[in-house]
Order: structure tokens, then C-alpha cells, then sequence
């Protein structure tokens, strides 16, 4: 019998956030803005059924030790700051939480033997790309291939996995440094109706870095899966506008996912004949998409403890979330046959398999 080849694997894995905490200071923002007593007593109601304790930014405190939203704070000028501030924060933050993911990897990565670097990012552009900059930073050779990953959304975390995994698997000497960074506390609007609200309500800065090669260490990385849910990209936008990136997070994207996952048809694809592997890594996008999943997929409430966890740890930092989540199941000693699964605009789901032994 011929031994298969061996695989690419995710050696080593770590993540960073900021040290602001701004999610009860954002509550206290939004909350008045709703005037309708039944609305403001539902959205109370439902920010206390979130799942999440925290959230991140790299705004900073006011003097005073105030919110973003507070006197003197990045948003405290008429009608909000524009892109163009927007996206300047950006370039200044962006790369200084990446590299503290990166410097989290400690001894795991050598700078002289990385081949290539993947980079993931949805929430803000600056040319050169954060690609480039995090390769100076880090001094890696002139050589070194670069890929960004732009706009995909919170999905875009697998895709750079899976990214990874093609480089090594087509040069099997390949060192590939793959990093996630998300700003989306960047994008605060000035909504006064629930729906958005929620939305904002869910999402959080982070960065994550990982190192994917064959060395013999860490989550085997295994196939890839896509799926495109029709008649859905309406549920997920994020439109550039003149006062940041306008997201667009409908409450029926769980009615949509419990609905396509708990198809026979999708599962097969999803999982093959064995079915849902018993490591579940699932975009931590929210309490209820999370719920979607648990229940569509017919799996016991502590299926999901992983993704929940960051989800109230962290909230939801779009494409460095499912990052997080593999970060905490490698950090436990998890073991055993797995598959990480991420939703986004579209609707759209992209998804890899994966071994941890």
C-alpha cells in the first residue's frame, strides 16, 4: 500500500487584540438613540442576550479615560469622521496589531525562512498593502512572495488558510506566514434604528498569525469547500461610503444558515458521509448564527464552546475570528478530525478540513 504524501500543516498559531474595551461604552451610546420605549426595551434585551462581554479597539481612550464616542474621542466631530480619517487610522493601526500577533508567535517563527506571506483584511486599504509593510517590518527577504486577500469579509480567514495550504502543497519547502488584522470599530455610523445597531454591536478589532509549512507539527490541514447560498447577497454588504465602510448584517442570515446547513445535500458536501466531524471551529459572527449552526446541525450545546468563548471574549473581528477560534482549540490540546467553517458577504460560506493530533 502506497503511504499518501504528508500534508500542510498550521505549526503555530497567536493572536492580538487592543486593550480598549469599548463594548459597554458603545450600549450606553446606542441606546438612546433608539425613541421608541418598546424598540430601546427589545434592543436592551437583546444586547444582554449577545454572548459577548467585550470587545476591542485600537481607538484610544479620551484624556479622561472616555470611549471613541465620547468627548474628545475619534468620533466626537460633526456627523462622524470621513473615510478619508477612517482609513488613515487604518495605516497607522493596522500594521502595529499585526505585528504584535506576529511577535505573539514567538520562537515559532523565523523571518529568514519565510517564503511567503498571506494577509488578510477587510476593513480598511492603504497602498502599499499591509503586505508590504508588515514584510519590511519584519525584514524579510526582497523575494518573498505576497498575496493580499482583500474585501472578502469574515470568511477571508479560511481562504487564507487554504491559500496557504496550495502554496506549500504545490512547493514543499514553502514557509508561509498567513495574518489576519481587522479594524472594524473603524466603521461606527449613525444609526438610529435596531437593526444596524446590532449589527455594530457584534464586531471588534483582532489580528492573528500563523505559520503553515510541512513541518511534522501542529493542525493538518485537509480539502477546502465553498458554498454560495442563492437569492443572499442583499443579507451581507459592506458598501465604502462617505463616512466608512457601511455594513449591511440582515436578521435573517441564522434563519438562512440553519435552513441551507441542516440540508442533507449541504452536509454531505460539507462533511462527506461520515458527517460533522467532532471538532467544530465555526465563525464566532454572533450568538445567533452561532445557535443556526448548533441546531441545524443536530450537535450538543458544548459542539460550539470554542467559538463561543472567543465570541464573548472577543466579539466578532471578521476574518481573524475563525483564527481565534483554532487558536483556543490548539491552545487546549484538542484532538481528533475537524473542519472550520466562516460566513460572509454573499451569503456565503468557505470552509477546511482539518486534523489535530
Amino acid at each position: 500500500m502506497t503511504t499518501p504524501p504528508p500534508s500542510p500543516r498550521l505549526n503555530a498559531l497567536a493572536t492580538a487584540v487592543p486593550g480598549h474595551d469599548i463594548h459597554v461604552s458603545f450600549i450606553d451610546w446606542a441606546t438612546p438613540r433608539l425613541t421608541d420605549d418598546r424598540v430601546r426595551a427589545i434592543f436592551t434585551r437583546m444586547t444582554a442576550r449577545s454572548g459577548i462581554d467585550h470587545r476591542w479597539s485600537v481607538l484610544p481612550p479620551t484624556e479622561n479615560g472616555g470611549s471613541p464616542v465620547e468627548a474628545g474621542g475619534f468620533y466626537d466631530v460633526p456627523d462622524l469622521p470621513p473615510t478619508s480619517a477612517r482609513m488613515a487610522a487604518y495605516a497607522q493601526h493596522a500594521p502595529d496589531l499585526a505585528m504584535q500577533a506576529i511577535a505573539n508567535l514567538g520562537d515559532a517563527l523565523d523571518p529568514a525562512r519565510v517564503t511567503h506571506i498571506v494577509v488578510a483584511s477587510c476593513t480598511g486599504f492603504v497602498a502599499p498593502g499591509i503586505d508590504q509593510i508588515l514584510a519590511r517590518r519584519l525584514g524579510l527577504a526582497p523575494t518573498v512572495e505576497r498575496v493580499l486577500i482583500g474585501f472578502m469579509g469574515c470568511y477571508a480567514g479560511v481562504t487564507a488558510l487554504r491559500t496557504a495550504r496550495h502554496i506549500v502543497r504545490s512547493e514543499r519547502d514553502a514557509v508561509v506566514l498567513v495574518v489576519s488584522v481587522e479594524l472594524s470599530t473603524l466603521h461606527l455610523s449613525l444609526a438610529d434604528e435596531p437593526e444596524p445597531l446590532l449589527a455594530m454591536l457584534q464586531f471588534s478589532d483582532g489580528a492573528a498569525a500563523g505559520i503553515v509549512s510541512m513541518a511534522a507539527h501542529g493542525l493538518e490541514l485537509g480539502e477546502g469547500r465553498s458554498l454560495a447560498l442563492g437569492d443572499s447577497e442583499e443579507l451581507i454588504r459592506w458598501d465604502i461610503g462617505d463616512k466608512g465602510f457601511e455594513m449591511t448584517l440582515s436578521g435573517e442570515v441564522p434563519g438562512r444558515l440553519r435552513e441551507t446547513l441542516a440540508d442533507p445535500t449541504v452536509q454531505h458536501e460539507l462533511f462527506g458521509d461520515a458527517g460533522a466531524p467532532p471538532l467544530l471551529a465555526i465563525h464566532a459572527g454572533g450568538r445567533s448564527v452561532l445557535d443556526a449552526v448548533e441546531h441545524a446541525l443536530a450537535v450538543p450545546p458544548d459542539a460550539l464552546a470554542d467559538s463561543r468563548a472567543v465570541l464573548a471574549r472577543f466579539g466578532n473581528m471578521s476574518s481573524a475570528t475563525i483564527l481565534f477560534v483554532l487558536a483556543d482549540m490548539m491552545a487546549r490540546g484538542a484532538t481528533g478530525e475537524g473542519i472550520a467553517i466562516a460566513f460572509g458577504p454573499g451569503l456565503a460560506a468557505e470552509a477546511i478540513r482539518f486534523t489535530a493530533s
